[in-house]
């Protein structure tokens, strides 16, 4: 019988193999011209890793979240950048433990053939950032459909996504009696939103990451769409967030490894005076801490992945996963761009792209400041601070 580890050893072969098939320069050249990888990310939705989480009832693999992680950890170690299509995994969560047995019938066997993209989530928005419980987007009831009005930003693969996951206030602040009530999920078909009642406005960013500004005025969104009950959205979409986390920190963990890989065999072969570089100690100990750092945070997110798969609480496990990953791999970043000298900084090395890529994770999709607070108040019971 094989074990699960033998599972994630063939799991690994495979996706390297396909990754292979996708060298440097392909997504240099995507990055350089900021375009969207889609040959690769129909070669990996065709191969159905991107459907591992929907049961095999719908088609997918019916696998967890550590076997999603291990999806977007190997795509980053492999050079690319899994932020192209990450948000499937994580979207995924919300619709199957809280979606309709409808929904998950008509939209799950979509999306696993590659039919229907859940990319996108509509939750973050300008005036109250990581604030989540005061946003100001609202979806009236009128009838059986709900309207909707307000604005996002950050929401990403808009262009490249055909469904997206919107949390938006069904009830006002003042009438609910804790300001996490009163939220609710909605399925929003972007084909038929965009253009009547949803504007989207592209932001140009540091790195190829495709990320929209959304402007709702009027938009209708059929009352079948809403995901669970009226009011309970908030707790939903924490399930969707804490894979978010674990997720991202895989692939945290994914560039940190492809950093030292890098800048572990240059090296042992940049020679300069009369040397090998990584000979000298204040070569390779910087390197050798990065290289603890990725292992422990890799412990941290199996833990997250353990304790989601048995729908056990995983909020503190997922973001210190996600606070960790990110640390080691900027760490082993700054390693690899110094130790490169000029060269680091040459776009044919890719090591200033994918610098500029693990740099994201320390702002999002959760800043790690704001994890510290987490950690200082739900765990260690200090006052809250904000």
């Amino acid at each position: 019988m094989m074990t699960l580890n033998e599972t994630h050893n063939e799991m690994r072969e495979a996706l390297r193999e396909l990754c292979a098939r996708f060298p440097p320069e392909y997504h240099r050249a995507h990055d350089e011209k900021a375009t969207y990888p889609e040959e690769f990310i129909n070669a990996l939705t065709e191969a159905g890793w991107l459907a591992a989480m929907i049961p095999e009832e719908y088609g997918g693999s019916g696998l967890g979240l550590t076997e999603a992680s291990i999806v977007m950890e190997e795509i980053n170690r492999s050079g690319a950048n899994a932020g192209h299509c990450h948000g499937q995994m994580y979207n995924m969560s919300t619709l199957l433990r809280h979606g309709s047995a409808e929904q998950k019938a008509y939209y799950l066997p979509k999306i696993a053939s590659g039919e229907l993209r859940l990319q996108s989530m509509g939750v973050t928005e300008p005036t109250t950032g990581t604030d989540t419980t005061k946003l100001k987007t609202t979806a009236m009831r009128k009838g059986d459909r709900y309207v909707v009005n307000g604005q996002k930003v950050w929401i990403s693969r808009i262009q490249h996504s055909d469904l997206m996951i919107l949390l938006a206030r069904t009830t006002p602040l003042d009438q609910v009696q804790k300001k996490s009530q009163g939220l609710s999920i909605f399925l929003v078909d972007l084909r038929d939103a965009i253009g009547n009642g949803l504007t989207v406005k592209p932001i140009r960013n540091m790195v190829n990451h495709e990320t929209n500004e959304l402007f709702f005025e009027d938009l209708e969104i059929p009352a079948e769409n809403m995901i669970g009950e009226e009011g309970k959205g908030f707790r939903y979409i924490l399930d969707g967030l804490n894979a978010e986390r674990t997720l991202i920190a895989a692939e945290c963990i994914g560039d940190g490894y492809w950093f030292i890989d890098k800048v572990t065999n240059y090296a042992k072969e940049r020679i300069v005076f009369d040397r090998p570089i990584g000979k000298n100690q204040g070569v390779q100990f910087p390197i050798a801490r990065a290289y603890v750092n990725v292992e422990a945070a890799n412990l941290m997110r199996y833990e997250a992945c353990r304790r989601f798969d048995a729908h056990q609480d995983c909020g503190a496990q997922a973001n210190m996963a996600k606070l960790l990953a990110a640390d080691a791999s900027w760490e082993a970043a700054n390693a690899c761009i110094q130790f490169h000298g000029g060269f680091g900084f040459a776009a044919e090395y890719d090591v200033e792209r994918k610098f500029r890529e693990t740099r994201l994770y320390q702002v999002a999709p959760i800043s790690t400041n704001l994890i510290l607070s987490y950690v200082a108040e739900h765990i260690l019971g200090l006052p809250r601070s904000y």
